[in-house]
């Protein structure tokens, strides 16, 4: 027995490193996708701010923010995991505590790869955000913004849903018949409700909307590298999704993490098939950024619930974000909400949509459960994103001068350019 727990926690210790390196590998997928597109004379500035992002979340998230969540930090029965326990003793704790859970109860791994798992959704949340502001924003402000996000607003709302902990000491989520897998409304509605509160303050870029309201195209640079960045994330997911199992050292959790990757890939090929046609149905052209942005969209839908669709409901409501989020992202456009990629729509309108569809395949759900769920997440990150963007409006200015926004924030904000070849003399 001893020995079939220690083959347990080395498996499921090992698979959780690993899914954690695919979703921090989604990092560059947004970064990609968001060099991609924004325009040539900002791409730099948007490359900083993605590798930064990342490293500011993961300071803080080790600083505060997962003892905010979870209640503890890198810690085991109270032993820090700091080199003082020796591999023998480390044993000892781990197989007391199966044998207390039972050997097929709850998951059994090392808290730092918990940590490390945790870690790299808090800056998925964060890379949200980025795309969003895109062409704009202060470089600084966005990066004191992502130390708030990171180290406070978003392990708050977390501490409710994965956290298990009750809002403001009035209700616990998962008692309502709350339900998020792996963080439609967790993550991706959390990131976009920021990001919208941001843009909201910020502004349209100059000259995306005419002076009759009509809306003017501002095509990316770089469509190539969208494309790579969506096929970066779309294979990251399935450590996002897969991950969130969180543990394979046994038949069932094996057969569930098979589903959740099949189910993941399903309703992310869904949703970039029916953005495609619904493009061409409504422009009358196969708009490739519609066919990115639907991929995206029905990864972010099935993420709430993966495991419980069978693969062709999987499709099915990947498809549905799929159509969804072109009107999204158009319905936006008319009330001149100017987000450069479509972040809020992917991970807001999506985000909340995969919520709902919850209790259609999961029967712990509940309709009231997901609504109450999803306020509570949306108007604590709006409100408080909302807080720390007008107090840094207030101090320091969020958005960069005409000047530079016209020049371009690469040379405002880094003094260098991505593309320096292409720059007329």
């Amino acid at each position: 027995m001893d020995q079939s727990l220690e083959l347990q926690y080395a498996l499921d210790t090992f698979y959780f490193l690993v899914c954690g390196a695919l979703v921090m590998w989604m990092a560059a997928g947004f970064a990609m996708l968001e060099a991609g597109l924004v325009r040539s004379k900002n791409t730099a500035e948007i490359l900083t701010k993605n590798v930064a992002l990342f490293a500011i979340s993961c300071t803080m998230y080790l600083v505060c923010g997962y003892a905010i969540m979870y209640g503890g930090n890198l810690m085991l029965s109270g032993i820090e995991l700091d080199g003082a326990v020796t591999a023998e003793e480390l044993t000892k704790i781990v197989l007391a505590e199966s044998r207390e859970a039972g050997f097929n109860g709850g998951s059994v791994y090392s808290n730092a790869a918990d940590f490390f798992f945790q870690v790299v959704f808090v800056a998925t949340a964060m890379s949200i955000v980025s795309g969003a502001v895109a062409e704009r924003m202060k470089l600084w402000v966005f990066l004191a913004f992502a130390v708030a996000m990171t180290g406070f607003i978003y392990p708050m709302e977390g501490s409710w849903t994965w956290g298990g902990k009750a809002v403001f000491g009035l209700y616990t989520l998962g008692d309502l018949g709350f339900s998020d897998f792996a963080g439609s409304g967790i993550v991706h509605l959390a990131g976009a409700s920021a990001a919208l509160s941001g843009v909201i303050l910020l502004g349209a870029r100059k000259g995306k909307y005419g002076k009759n309201g009509e809306v003017q195209a501002i095509p990316g640079a770089n469509l190539p590298l969208a494309a790579l960045g969506t096929f970066i994330l779309w294979m990251g997911w399935f450590g996002f999704n897969g991950g969130s199992v969180l543990k394979l050292g046994d038949i069932s959790s094996a057969n569930s993490v098979a589903m959740v990757f099949l189910n993941t890939n399903a309703a992310a090929a869904g949703g970039a098939i029916a953005a495609l046609l619904t493009a061409q149905l409504k422009f009358g052209k196969a708009d490739l950024t519609m066919l990115l942005n639907g991929a995206l969209a029905g990864l972010v839908a099935i993420t709430a619930e993966p495991s419980t669709p069978s693969p062709i409901q999987a499709t099915l409501f990947g498809a549905i974000a799929g159509v969804l989020v072109v009107f999204s992202i158009l319905a936006l456009d008319r009330i001149k909400i100017d987000d450069p990629v479509g972040a809020i729509s992917v991970h807001g309108t999506c985000g909340l949509f995969g919520l709902f569809l919850v209790p259609l395949t999961n029967d712990g759900a509940s309709f009231s459960g997901q609504l109450i769920g999803a306020a509570t997440i949306f108007f604590w990150v709006f409100l408080t994103s909302a807080v720390v963007w007008f107090a840094l409006k207030k101090i320091f200015g969020i958005r960069v001068t005409e000047e530079e926004e016209y020049a371009g924030v690469d040379l405002g904000e880094c003094g260098l350019e991505a593309y320096p070849e292409f720059v007329k003399g």
